[in-house]
């Protein structure tokens, strides 16, 4: 029985040694052999245990995407080493805090990370092993391409013993809704994963996979799926060129892709702008926030005749524990979505148990059956299951308030999030815990709302925010005009506010939301460049509601 995930990876580079593993578009569709990428994975693991790296050794990845960046993660994990991921676009002082909190002793990265470490010494004052990418590397730095030639072409490594519960990795939320929080991963995580990647997406061999998220090309490569990475700054996906990324995609009969639904947005465009269609593309996944009915099916348009649309949902705490179609989602929906009922995110993955409960502010010591709420009742969403990841690192307090313990010694994770079981068993999403508005008559869901308001064929997305303390909240909708139609006078902000205004009146639950504003636009997470920052959007809000 494997129990380390770089086993996976050892299996399949031996198993597919000649097959072409990565294309790094970027440099110049350089292809590495899954054989190729063994080796180097071996001979970095040689080295970093000579360079004192080992089992349980904490190790900052600071990587471009590339075959490198694969090949030194499964070197750390094969040496039971845990690798830290941050996300580096989640600006300096919350990249700086992340560090702190778990006090790496080693750091691999490019040339630029290192130097970063100068300026702030007293954060990276636990790092003892710094390993370089790139050139002009700072002084006491080894060089990455240095430690491949000394071991040569056919290094051999044995993967560390491990155990299922073991720490694999610690990966940082990028914290859309609070401080950025260390996950942490285990080796049977990574494995159901594994599995659950297989048999729900159809992930394997015979598919060609661009990952947008550099962090799914993992799986693939340890899958024997071949990658295709390409030219784009993956913490920015929304600023992406279509051109670039169609183009990839069609080089290199691309099958399969997991992104940011920013991402497919302008690529759809630029297709259905250009006729261009995509006949290999099969299966498109995307996550990171609600996706529309529009792009479901503009999507359709392009993709294989066969294919299909999967939106996984979950959380770096708990990923994937339900999946929906885009087929389904047409079909039978998107017209309730318009219409305020929420997203449909579709029904639990095997072997994931998700149960929604009453709201509770605070923790929850024990798991009690009397918290579960009946189907169409909103409440807050958990989820038991195997790849819900036990604790944040260094973090008991926001450990206590996400898990709950249960009888069985395995714990529930509370989402975040807000929805219902319908009366097929599908779940719905309402919105963030943390984005509903609690007037003094009734409870508002962020989702819910701003389905209403974006309606409006000048409008490509609306945040409803609170104005005041919980309980006696003004609720306030912003709009984004889409490009092209924001008002330039003000009689066109006065007719596009009566517009909304009409909008909000023809719905029960909006009837009684008077305050509406105009912003240019919104700021959005990091990874995913989707999810909006309705926290700041309240705080410019505030300067305009008296």
């Amino acid at each position: 029985m494997k129990t380390n995930i770089a086993e996976y990876f050892d299996e399949t580079s031996l198993d597919f040694k000649d097959k072409t593993a990565a294309i790094a578009v970027a440099d110049g569709n350089r292809p590495v052999s899954f054989g190729q990428l063994g080796n180097m994975s071996n001979a970095l693991a040689c080295e970093f245990r000579n360079a004192g790296i080992a089992k349980g050794t904490k190790v900052l990845l600071m990587l471009r995407p590339g075959p490198e960046f694969i090949a030194t993660v499964f070197a750390v994990f094969k040496l039971g080493a845990i690798p830290v991921l941050i996300d580096p676009g989640m600006g300096i002082q919350n990249l700086l805090n992340c560090i702190q909190k778990t006090e790496p002793e080693a750091m691999i990265g490019v040339s630029k990370a290192h130097w970063f470490k100068y300026f702030f010494p007293g954060v990276f004052k636990s790092i003892k092993i710094s390993v370089s990418t790139g050139v002009f590397p700072p002084p006491l730095t080894t060089k990455l391409n240095s430690l491949l030639k000394r071991q040569g072409k056919d290094a051999r490594f044995k993967c560390e013993e491990t155990n299922l519960d073991d720490t694999a990795a610690i990966v940082f939320t990028t914290g859309s809704t609070g401080p950025p929080k260390g996950v942490v991963y285990t080796h049977g995580i990574y494995i159901t994963q594994l599995e659950i990647i297989r048999k729900t997406y159809g992930a394997g061999p015979e598919e060609i996979d661009m990952p947008i998220f550099p962090l799914f090309g993992l799986f693939s490569v340890a899958i024997g799926m071949p990658i295709v990475i390409p030219d784009m700054d993956p913490s920015r996906p929304a600023k992406a060129d279509p051109a670039k990324i169609v183009e990839t995609i069609i080089s290199n009969n691309v099958t399969f892709s997991f992104g940011s639904p920013a991402l497919w947005k302008n690529v759809c465009a630029y297709c259905i702008e250009k006729n261009i269609r995509l006949p290999k593309l099969k299966r498109v996944l995307m996550a990171g926030a609600p996706i529309g009915a529009e792009l479901h099916a503009d999507l359709k348009k392009i993709i294989s005749a066969d294919g299909e649309i999967h939106v996984p949902y979950g959380a770096t705490e708990a990923l994937p524990i339900a999946n929906f179609t885009g087929t389904e989602m047409l079909a039978e929906t998107a017209a309730k979505t318009a219409e305020g009922a929420g997203y449909c995110i579709g029904r639990p993955v095997e072997g994931m148990e998700i149960k929604v409960i009453g709201a509770v502010s605070g923790p929850i010591e024990k798991w009690n059956t009397s918290l579960e709420l009946i189907d169409g009742e909103k409440g807050e969403i958990v989820v038991k299951g195997p790849v819900v990841t036990p604790c944040y690192y260094n973090e008991p307090e926001h450990t206590e308030n996400a898990k709950i313990a249960d009888a069985d010694g395995k714990v529930w994770h509370r989402m975040g999030d807000m929805g219902y079981y319908d009366e097929k068993g599908r779940l719905w999403f309402c919105g963030r815990k943390a984005h509903r508005v609690m007037t003094k008559d009734e409870i508002l869901y962020s989702v819910c709302c701003e389905a209403v308001f974006n309606h409006h064929p000048a409008v490509a997305r609306s945040a409803l925010v609170g104005i005041g303390e919980p309980g006696s909240q003004i609720p306030v909708i912003l709009v984004e005009p889409k490009p092209d139609m924001a008002p330039e006078s003000q009689d066109e902000y006065d007719r596009l506010i009566g517009d909304l205004k009409k909008l909000g009146a023809g719905k029960d639950f909006t009837s009684r939301i008077s305050k509406f504003l105009v912003h240019s636009s919104f700021p959005v997470d990091i990874r995913h460049n989707a999810k909006i920052f309705r926290e700041q959007l309240a705080e410019w809000a505030e300067k305009f509601i008296k």
